[in-house]
Parts: structure tokens; sequence; C-alpha cells
């Protein structure tokens, strides 16, 4: 994860929200960890002025997935990056696709952005 230029860390719900609004744009997301579950992390998409989130996890075997729309079927990927990409396209489950990342400061110079 501490690769993934998306990911802003423990930076709480309101601070995320707060740099998605900075940006602006409909379709910017960035991944933070989620304040209510340990070791699990949320992917934050701003659309239409507000926030939408949802949670991130890996499976017994490693495997991550996100909590989409009901009635979505869940899918999983082997790395986060890939998971990621997939969310990029649209319809698939989430409230519009990933557009433009919002990179965290300290890791902007990083040229790895998926794990």
């Amino acid at each position: 994860m501490e690769k993934l230029t998306v990911y802003h860390g423990p930076i709480g719900k309101e601070e995320g929200e707060r740099r998605l609004s900075m940006d602006g744009r409909d379709g910017c997301y960035l991944v933070r960890n989620s304040d209510s579950v340990p070791g699990v992390y949320c992917l934050c998409v701003l659309c239409r002025g507000f926030v939408y989130t949802y949670r991130l996890h890996k499976d017994d075997v490693g495997s991550w997935a996100a909590e989409t729309s009901p009635g979505v079927p869940k899918r999983y990927f082997r790395k986060i990056g890939n998971l990621i990409a997939a969310f990029q396209k649209p319809e698939q489950g989430i409230v519009m696709p990933l557009l433009y990342p919002v990179t965290a400061q300290k890791r902007a110079n990083n040229t790895d952005t998926y794990l």
C-alpha cells in the first residue's frame, strides 16, 4: 500500500474529503486508512460535490476487494493496482469511474504508481 501514490495513510474522513474538494473534479480519488475498522482502507471518490467512500480489504488469501453497490458481484484482485484499474472503467458498482488520482504529497515523486 505504501507504494500506491494515491494512498494518503491515516488522514481521517474529514481530511480526505477536504483534499478531494480542493481538487474539485468529478472522479478525483484517493485511498486512506479506515477510521472505524483496523486493517481496512477506504477508496474515496468525488462526484457532484459529494465524497463517496468504498471500503477496500484483503481476504484470507491476500486478494483485494471493494464493497460496492448492492447487487454488484464482489470482484477480487491480486493487487490493489488492478482493483483501481478496474474501477477506472464505467459501470463497476461505484458512483463514477476513478478519473483523477489525488496523490499524497510526500509520495508525489514516487514513480511506482501501483503495487
